[in-house]
């Protein structure tokens, strides 16, 4: 299946069971409801889920589980984050046998490569496989900044074809855009700056908390694209509390409890993240409970 990277693909969570087991079936549920609420596609074990964390074998369930539901009806995206050149050149190679449709790379873990180190780890994981690779350009979470000058040196690996810019820094979209045109697609990766990056010309986002509201996110890049941004803007002005949630380091917990709140998930975390609680947890409700009542403001 080619990507067209338009419209919302949603870092998909990793449902869990009390005992941090994968639940499967739940995985299966939540697939369901956001290719039925219209997302693009999907991205399974992301950060948001919980890439890191599982084991394994966890990751190639989580794969075969998500190949399986969907059966090609959207593409989906598998996460590659491992600490080891050879360890992510051989997932890549693993997903791409169980059927996935593309890859988005996280930089080598734990390690702050350098210009040179960075190239070479993603020339090694793009020829490990035909799939189509979207960077994954996270400093703030990963201390690997993919600048245009080092993307320029990565576009000479033809799968390399699209970069999830999560720099936080807006003007980066407009120069990756101008510099590489149709070579390279941007993908928003912040979700409380999608309507600026759609603005600028983005058309595809890789989104944390339309796991929670995923019509209203589909909804709301399909606005901006069109360039219906009066619409546009009254719908973000009611998501924006909401969005804000994923981009603190517990993005997790709060994508997980939002979506528990909307649609009775549960919002298990695989430790060392623990399920919020106290004050944080109440306002993360709150802020939850005050989206729904301004989104049906809007008919939603």
């Amino acid at each position: 299946m080619s990507i067209q990277w338009q419209g919302v693909f949603p870092a998909v969570t990793t449902k869990l069971k009390p005992d941090f087991s994968l639940d499967l079936e739940a995985i299966r549920q939540g697939l369901e409801r956001l290719i039925e609420n219209g997302v693009g596609g999907v991205v399974m074990m992301g950060m948001v889920g919980e890439n890191a964390q599982l084991s394994p074998e966890e990751k190639l369930q989580v794969l075969r589980t998500a190949v399986d539901t969907v059966r090609g009806r959207v593409p989906v995206i598998s996460g590659v984050a491992e600490t080891g050149t050879a360890r992510a050149a051989a997932f890549a190679q693993e997903a791409e046998r169980i059927g996935v449709n593309g890859l988005m790379v996280f930089p080598g873990l734990t390690y702050k490569s350098d210009g040179r180190e960075t190239v070479a780890f993603y020339r090694e994981v793009a020829r490990a496989s035909a799939l189509p690779i979207l960077l994954y350009n996270n400093p703030r979470g990963y201390g690997v900044d993919l600048t245009p000058d080092l993307v320029a040196e990565l576009l000479e690996e033809p799968t390399i074809v699209a970069i999830k810019e999560e720099s936080y820094d807006t003007t980066r979209v407009t120069d990756l855009i101008t510099r590489f045109g149709d070579r390279l697609a941007v993908v928003c990766g912040v979700d409380d700056l999608i309507l600026e990056s759609a603005a600028l010309g983005v058309t595809a986002w890789v989104s944390g908390m339309a796991n929670a509201v995923p019509r209203a996110s589909v909804d709301l890049l399909k606005l901006a694209v069109e360039g219906d941004f009066v619409r546009a803007r009254k719908l973000y002005a009611a998501l924006t509390p909401l969005f804000h949630l994923d981009t603190v380091v517990k993005l997790v917990q709060h994508i997980k409890l939002a979506e528990h709140l909307i649609t009775g998930s549960a919002e298990t975390v695989k430790p060392p993240r623990l399920d919020l609680a106290g004050a944080e947890r109440e306002r993360t409700i709150a802020i939850t409970k005050q989206t729904l009542a301004d989104l049906s403001a809007l008919g939603y």
